[in-house]
């Protein structure tokens, strides 16, 4: 092994150890989702390096190309030759609609399932450096906040992402070495997608390294955490529930601040309503005027205090 791959594989273990602490002092088994391309079949010799006997791994085929049943059985036959457990996961109803976004709820709905059948209690994406500067990238370009300019998040309940601090031509250099050939989707270069021309605008770059990009996602996810905790500190003080909904006793604060405090409300009022950046920005210039909107079914009314209930259902004629 050269030293470049025995780098690789000790950064691995040591993000490991990070996401999951206590894990090599337990039996928990870890779950790899495969897809056939470099960054997954790294993935998956990383994760066979540092936790033989311990792993198991899945490929979804999304029955969305042809060519997607002869790549799950290439990733099945590596796995045979390495005495990996694998499956091949396919939706039961087709894929419709938004193609990309339906594909992702079909794909981690079918892994939840998988990970129960086989009491896996980890679930390893291979999403890494390069995958967190075309977010952030597109983020910007969309004009998100500071969560969504948190960008993809390293560990998120039982889902962790080890390989964030990983360049994309580590991972390709790293399957290489071990003699594979990876997949070529060739969806990485569909210019319908927003995050292929990214990819592609990005080429031009060179000599930067890609993962700056997690260091910079991380602090803004440490940002935002903080702005979680105050928030959650300043609404158990000022936030009061009433049998018709709910109100805040002090709004002046920072504009960031102020906006989830509204939100906090609105959700007491109605779980599901999720308002659009705009929408939020209007509602708290009305209120702080001392107006009364309406904000999806919300009645939400300014003044001193501001006060969330139901807005009374309309008559039908």
């Amino acid at each position: 092994m050269d030293d470049a791959a025995a780098s690789l594989d000790q950064r691995f273990v040591e993000a490991l150890d990070r996401l999951i602490p206590g894990l090599e002092s337990n039996d928990q088994k870890l779950g790899l989702a495969i897809s056939g391309g470099p960054d997954s079949l790294a993935l998956l010799l990383l994760a066979l390096q540092a936790w033989p006997g311990r792993i198991a791994a899945a490929t979804v085929d999304h029955g969305l190309r042809p060519a997607a049943r002869t790549e799950a059985e290439f990733v099945a036959s590596i796995c045979r030759k390495r005495v990996i457990p694998h499956e091949i996961l396919r939706p039961v109803v087709p894929i419709r609609g938004s193609i990309q976004s339906a594909a992702r709820h079909a794909r981690y709905g079918l892994l939840n399932d998988w990970m129960k059948e086989n009491h896996i209690h980890w679930l390893a994406t291979a999403h890494h450096a390069d995958d967190q500067l075309e977010t952030m990238i597109m983020r910007i370009l969309r004009g998100s906040g500071v969560d969504g300019m948190s960008g993809i998040r390293e560990k998120r309940a039982n889902i962790i992402r080890p390989l964030l601090h990983f360049q994309k031509s580590e991972l390709i250099s790293y399957v290489a070495s071990h003699g594979l050939d990876a997949v070529n989707d060739p969806s990485n270069r569909d210019q319908g997608y927003d995050r292929v021309r990214v990819r592609d605008a990005l080429e031009d770059l060179e000599g930067f390294d890609t993962r700056l990009a997690s260091q910079s996602a991380s602090a803004i996810s440490a940002a935002r955490e903080a702005i979680e905790w105050m928030v959650a500190r300043l609404a158990k003080e000022h936030i009061t529930t009433t049998d018709f909904g709910c109100s805040l006793s002090q709004t002046a604060f920072p504009s960031e601040i102020q906006r989830r405090l509204l939100l906090k409300c609105l959700h007491i009022c109605d779980p599901a309503l999720s308002p659009r950046g705009n929408q939020i920005d209007q509602t708290i210039i009305a209120m702080e005027k001392g107006e009364t909107v309406t904000l999806g079914d919300i009645l939400c009314r300014g003044g001193e205090n501001w006060r969330f209930q139901p807005a009374p259902k309309r008559r039908n004629n």
